[in-house]
């Protein structure tokens, strides 16, 4: 029984939410009438002031109700609507001192924002959705979220007076009150995803700058891996192989005049022929885990963890497999959280989970750090955001301060 109230209660001031956000455009209309109406006997031209009133406010109010809208679906039933509106691209200063915004030059920076903000908000297609919306919305979600309202207004007038039909009334409007409030606002979703969601052509060049952007950062991380590897060789095994060249050089020499320094020399060239091995060895293991290749991502995360400084548990199926090149960016993206966890959170423990979730991999590392982590721009975190999102995965961090910290990946994927 007391759920059933709480229930009522909290569909009715929801299903109030919805009339007051989707009827302002109509309530815009409904003054322009009257006030026409009000000045219609008297000036000929009243009907000028009602016209502008009408298209002012209804171009004014269209954006605002429709990111209301989206606000009030997504906390209330966590169904995200993308906006899909125009996005600006950076205002840039010429060599010349003007400043080009996109569409023209002007002066200063000010006038060149002020000018691309108007011609975006006004050429962007996504105008006429909302317009529809705003007209669509309220003799659909409206009408239906307004039952329960218009039913506690009849109930009140009802026992506010004494004849039996009047009393009777305000029964009726009660039960329909009672009976229709929890379920008369989730009206506003389906239609909310039907008329808001963008267009095809919008969500096609939302997607093509995506995949442009994903382009250029996966460019930007393939070289400034080459760099990292070519630095590796460079000051690593390429310096040991060329000392081990000279050793051999000199104890060939030495071999007729002084054998016991030559052996020497050998004896130091076969540890540094073994030492630059290792090095070789660790740099591939870089590039890419033998372990991962052979065994697979859940053992290649549980041989990392037991290389790890920090006690690390891990949680997984052992039969998860997967393409190789998501599995090589979930393995370093474990990787890159759990070192930060070392380096930067001081932490002591941590924990990791691969699980499935229908069609997608969902990989949580924890640990029990200070927290505070975020994802800032040219970061590590932001650029495993990067690296996730060109296989249409995310990345989500909770990290308050004190801690703990828990990251989770998910990527789209078919287990093989």
């Amino acid at each position: 029984m007391m759920s059933w109230v709480t229930s009522a209660c909290v569909g009715f001031a929801r299903a109030c939410a919805v009339v007051v956000v989707v009827m302002l455009v109509p309530a815009v209309w409904a003054a322009a009438v009257a006030l026409g109406i009000w000045w219609g006997a008297a000036n000929p031209w009243s009907w000028v002031a009602p016209l502008v009133l009408v298209c002012v406010g209804t171009l004014a109010l269209s954006r605002p109700v429709c990111r209301m809208v989206r606000f009030l679906v997504a906390k209330w039933t966590a169904t995200e609507i993308p906006a899909g509106y125009r996005q600006a691209p950076p205002v840039v200063r010429m060599s010349t001192g003007y400043w080009w915004n996109g569409f023209s030059y002007e002066r200063t920076r000010r006038d060149a924002l002020l000018d691309q903000r108007r011609r975006t908000r006004w050429s962007d297609p996504a105008n006429w959705r909302d317009l529809r919306f705003t007209a669509i919305a309220p003799v659909t979600a409206g009408l239906a979220s307004a039952v329960p309202p218009a039913a506690v207004t009849a109930a009140v007038l009802g026992f506010g007076r004494p004849e039996l039909h009047m009393r009777l009334a305000g029964v009726l409007g009660a039960v329909v009150a009672i009976a229709t409030a929890p379920y008369a606002w989730r009206s506003v979703r389906p239609v909310a995803v039907r008329f808001l969601r963008p267009s095809t052509a919008m969500a096609l060049a939302d997607r093509v700058d995506e995949l442009t952007a994903q382009r250029a950062d996966t460019t930007v991380a393939q070289a400034a891996e080459i760099r990292r590897i070519e630095r590796d060789l460079h000051d690593g095994a390429q310096a040991r192989l060329v000392g081990l060249g000279l050793s051999l050089a000199t104890a060939e020499k030495l071999m007729a005049t002084d054998p016991e320094q030559a052996r020497a020399l050998m004896r130091e060239a076969r540890l540094g022929a073994t030492a630059s091995l290792a090095e070789l060895r660790e740099l591939v293991r870089g590039i890419n885990p033998p372990v991962l290749n052979e065994r697979g991502l859940v053992d290649a995360v549980r041989a990392f963890a037991l290389d790890s400084p920090l006690e690390v548990t891990v949680d997984a199926d052992v039969r998860l497999r997967l393409d190789p090149p998501i599995e090589s960016a979930v393995y370093f993206g474990v990787a890159e959280l759990v070192t930060n966890a070392v380096k930067h959170a001081r932490a002591t423990r941590g924990r990791i989970s691969l699980t499935r979730d229908a069609a997608a991999l969902v990989v949580d590392v924890e640990d029990d750090g200070r927290g505070g982590a975020f994802a800032q721009d040219g970061g590590g975190l932001a650029g495993l955001r990067r690296r996730l999102a060109v296989f249409d995965g995310t990345l989500e961090i909770t990290s308050p301060d004190g801690g703990p910290t828990r990251v989770r990946m998910m990527v789209p994927c078919e287990s093989l």
